[in-house]
């Protein structure tokens, strides 16, 4: 856990979600290209994120939507626990799975 959260919890990524008008899915185009993944989103233009692995891509994705809506840092830092790769698996962002408590 990091010291912002010590001071103003992460609240509830469903209340999130409302507050702010942010979709409870979002289709992405993922590419793998010599950078590593690079996420694009048709439903929310110019909304574009990259990472080296999908864990951290799914961290990134999170931090690209919470900016797109203007998400302040004091009230999130994830809305998307889960990220599906079709044919691939599923993978679970951590934090999430640490923090069960919300504000």
């Amino acid at each position: 856990m990091n010291l912002l959260r010590l001071f103003f919890p992460q609240k509830d990524p469903n209340y999130i979600k409302q507050a702010y008008n942010i979709p409870d899915k979002i289709d992405w185009d993922i590419q793998l290209n010599r950078q590593g993944l690079v996420a694009t989103s048709k439903s929310l233009p110019g909304l574009v994120t990259n990472a080296n692995n999908p864990e951290e891509l799914l961290e990134m994705m999170n931090d690209a939507v919470l900016e797109y809506f203007n998400v302040s840092k004091f009230e999130s830092d994830y809305v998307f626990d889960t990220l599906n790769l079709v044919g691939q698996g599923t993978v679970r962002l951590k934090q999430a799975e640490e923090q069960k408590q919300y504000a």
